[in-house]
């Protein structure tokens, strides 16, 4: 009876734990099951801490970005051949 409660218990609070990161992740706070995070901010992010540890990569994510705004301004995709 004993092992009964306890698998009751770890089953209510893992489906309670769920609930809880659900919300969470509906209201922005983390990525959870629903939304992933995309590979650029990421990256992006790695990049703009690296800048901070290292100052002369900042130059890179300078570039980067003024790429990504021409880019933009154009209406070309940044992975396009002809973008080149």
């Amino acid at each position: 009876m004993k092992w009964i409660v306890i698998v009751a218990a770890v089953v209510l609070g893992s489906i309670l734990l769920d609930r809880l990161a659900l919300w969470m992740e509906k209201r922005g706070w983390i990525y959870y099951r629903r939304n992933k995070p995309s590979s650029s901010r990421l990256g992006t992010a790695f990049l703009e801490i690296q800048s901070i540890l290292e100052p002369d990569k900042k130059q890179i994510i300078e570039v980067k970005k003024e790429d990504k705004k021409q880019s933009q301004e154009l209406g070309d995709e940044p992975g396009d051949p002809d973008s080149e």
